[in-house]
């Protein structure tokens, strides 16, 4: 049914959980995973009175932020190779996750999305938005939603 699985994951318990279905529906489907981690770029304030950073230490944050990715997909991979799933990895960064995720569900000719969905209502959802939200309307391939 399924060949190619993309699990988005943001390193977050409930991620974790989401990480889990897509290894096991990939084991009976017999699918490949694609485990992608958004990165964010370091936040710049250019407007007047705004902190400022400086580069090098915005690299080592950002740096700091990209090893972290790789070790968490690399757990993801390891766990995958145990179960006899194969898993690849990718890390994008971007500050625009949910694009972030429908690009490398187009690019990797993905059959499904998996990610997790914290849930979140009212005025926290409008604050905070809903990347989930917005792969769901805006992403021509499947998308099953975990809470």
């Amino acid at each position: 049914m399924y060949e190619r699985i993309l699990v988005a994951t943001d390193g977050s318990p409930l991620s974790e959980k989401a990480v889990q279905h897509a290894l096991s529906l990939a084991k009976i489907s017999g699918a490949t995973l694609i485990a992608l981690r958004v990165v964010p770029r370091y936040p710049r304030s250019y407007l007047e009175g705004g902190a400022t950073v400086d580069t090098t230490e915005i690299k080592r944050i950002e740096a700091q932020w990209s090893e972290q990715a790789q070790a968490q997909l690399g757990s993801i991979k390891a766990e995958g190779k145990s179960m006899g799933v194969p898993v690849k990895t990718s890390i994008a960064k971007s500050d625009l996750v949910a694009e972030s995720i429908i690009t490398a569900a187009d690019k990797q000719e993905v059959d499904l999305i998996i990610m997790a969905s914290h849930g979140r209502k009212g005025i926290k959802r409008l604050l905070l938005g809903s990347e989930t939200q917005h792969v769901l309307t805006h992403s021509s391939k499947p998308v099953l939603v975990l809470r």
